[in-house]
């Protein structure tokens, strides 16, 4: 009698409270081509087996092609980096997967690790209607459009991504803001300023790459135009170690979607107190503080972690700090982002 007492009310809880999507053991993978002639990498619950893959420096694994599983029929995209891949994301895809998201990673127009040729505002302009045009490639495709809700869902940028990321929760920016802040700002914030093409080394020449950088800045980047972007489906999004100097900051006081943000206190490609700090100053309580990496620095955003040339620029600006513990705080990100979007994504508990 006892045992069929638990057994009803197992079913009664079950049926008033819709439980969530178990975990999936494999990860199905392919690619949607993109008008550009790059691809959409997208990442979803799949039965099968997986198999080891490279990519790049990479050893992966995933289920090629693998038949979809039903998940819990919610997107997330993934805005990547400045010359960023989708490979340096996958451990976080493995992780929304598991909770049964599918996920979309799409190679952002002149701004990738194939084609690095536009970097900064050029390409900011275009990636959030590229994070649409993502929604919309992952719609058509049968398989897995049949399975998902579009009308809600999330996007995770880091970096450059992380611009994206605000930019979609309705932060409004200009190229003017962007150059007033290097003119202010690009001795203490040199690499935001110019990228990853030199550094400040504290010689003679940095008066000349300063000197340079603003010149540069000036004759690019004086366009006053107000930029905004909405997708109404787009209802979250987590802006983590963003470039966030060249927004108007009243415009993501109050943001449109569910905002979440990642901190990475050693972060010395994106000043914290320039970027990330400076919304979250602006935005908290209305917005949420999904983390807090008080040894993290702004690789951390990256997982698996690509090689680094030694004394490199990337080895610089990218290189995990000696007391960042990367295999204890990434998984916990990674948790704490998966709940993030469980939370505002789905009717799951």
């Amino acid at each position: 009698m006892k045992n069929l007492i638990a057994v009803l009310a197992l079913v009664i809880c079950s049926v008033g409270h819709p439980q969530p999507a178990a975990d999936v053991a494999s990860m199905g993978f392919l690619q949607l081509p993109q008008s550009d002639g790059h691809s959409t990498t997208v990442f979803y619950p799949a039965s099968g087996a997986e198999v080891p893959v490279s990519r790049g420096p990479f050893n992966l694994s995933w289920v090629p092609d693998g038949a979809p599983l039903k998940g819990n029929g919610r997107l997330v995209v993934i805005s990547h980096g400045s010359g960023g891949s989708p490979w340096v994301h996958v451990d976080l895809a493995r992780a929304l997967v598991r909770r049964g998201f599918t996920v979309a990673v799409p190679l952002h127009q002149g701004d990738n690790y194939l084609d690095p040729s536009e970097p900064g505002p050029v390409s900011w302009r275009k990636r959030p209607l590229e994070i649409s045009q993502a929604i919309d490639r992952v719609g058509r495709y049968a398989a897995l459009g049949n399975q998902l809700s579009l009308d809600s869902v999330g996007v995770f940028g880091g970096s450059a991504g992380g611009h994206t990321a605000l930019s979609l929760a309705g932060g409004q920016w200009s190229d003017e803001r962007f150059k007033a802040h290097c003119n202010r700002n690009i001795e203490e914030d040199f690499s935001s300023c110019v990228g990853f093409i030199t550094l400040l080394k504290g010689n003679a020449l940095d008066p000349l790459k300063l000197w340079a950088a603003r010149r540069v800045i000036d004759w690019r980047f004086s366009d006053a135009t107000v930029h905004h972007y909405h997708d109404p489906r787009i209802t979250s999004t987590v802006a983590m170690v963003p470039f966030a100097a060249d927004f108007i900051l009243e415009s993501l006081a109050r943001p449109a979607v569910k905002l979440g943000l990642v901190i990475a206190r050693k972060d010395v490609n994106q000043v914290p107190r320039f970027h990330v700090e400076s919304v979250a100053k602006t935005c908290i309580p209305r917005c949420e503080l999904v983390m807090d990496l008080p040894e993290g620095g702004h690789g951390a955003m990256l997982s698996p972690m690509p090689p680094l040339e030694r004394g490199s620029v990337g080895e610089r600006l990218l290189a995990d700090p000696p007391s960042f513990n990367r295999e204890q705080a990434i998984a916990d990100l990674n948790v704490r982002l998966a709940d993030f979007f469980v939370r505002h994504l789905t009717t799951q508990p």
